[in-house]
């Protein structure tokens, strides 16, 4: 047997809904600005009641000055609880505000700008234990020296894939113009990376090339390739001698 609960919707108040000088004398003495005519009244609970005027203020279309009342039970005399500036449906507000942490975008770090790194970022983990990357355990072992904290598997791959799907990979514009077998993982400008991210990745380092300094796929690719080169025919070792005729001229009687 199933039993189900209804639940009493509050009437609204009369006496708290005629309150609408007492509301407006509330906004009066709280020196509200650009109060304008009445709007209506909003049933909150039981003896509890908003009402909402106008705001004829500059910059706040839509929005509502509001005073919410009570009254006690059988008592006449209703008293004001607070009074607000509150946006409607068709109001304009200010987005939501989001913290700066999550509005930053590639490339918004310029010059003369500091980037804290939280203490938990979970692309990174402490470099004095045991790293997953040997590239990084034989840099530490060699020059016995090493870094705070150093990028772990899951920074190393979220990277890779980052640059992989962006200009730095083989579907970038530059790339799939380029000649099919003119890659820079056969390029001599490429440059391969330490560590994990050797196999897949290097820096270019053709002063010419339009990557140059940065980090590149190995299937990335682009014209300036140093094995690109220029058909040409074989060398000329003789040339027939011509002669121009125009620049002959008849002497009469040799």
């Amino acid at each position: 047997m199933t039993t189900s609960i209804a639940t009493r919707r509050a009437r609204l108040d009369r006496t708290c809904a005629d309150a609408v000088d007492v509301a407006r004398e509330a906004l009066d003495e709280t020196g509200a600005e650009g109060v304008g005519d009445y709007v209506e009244a909003v049933n909150e609970g039981d003896r509890l009641v908003t009402h909402l005027f106008e705001c004829e203020l500059p910059g706040y279309k839509g929005w509502h000055w509001a005073v919410v009342v009570t009254r006690a039970p059988r008592a006449r005399k209703v008293t004001v609880c607070e009074t607000a500036l509150l946006p409607g449906h068709d109001a304009i507000s200010a987005p939501v505000w989001v913290p700066w942490s999550e509005r930053l975008a590639p490339g918004d770090v310029g010059a003369g700008d500091l980037l804290p790194t939280a203490p938990d970022d979970d692309r990174l983990m402490p470099a004095y234990t045991f790293s997953d990357d040997d590239g990084v355990e034989d840099l530490a072992f060699e020059l016995g020296v090493g870094r705070t904290r150093v990028m772990n598997r899951e920074g190393r791959m979220e990277t890779a894939q980052r640059w992989y799907e962006g200009d730095s990979g083989p579907e970038a514009e530059i790339s799939t113009s380029a000649p099919a077998d003119a890659r820079c993982g056969t390029c001599g400008f490429f440059l391969p990376l330490a560590g994990s991210l050797r196999q897949a990745f290097g820096v270019c380092g053709n002063l010419y090339a339009a990557d140059d300094a940065r980090a590149v796929s190995a299937d990335h690719g682009c014209g300036a390739h140093s094995e690109v080169l220029v058909a040409a025919e074989g060398p000329v070792d003789h040339l027939e001698t011509v002669y121009d005729d125009n620049a002959v001229e008849s002497l009469e009687g040799e």
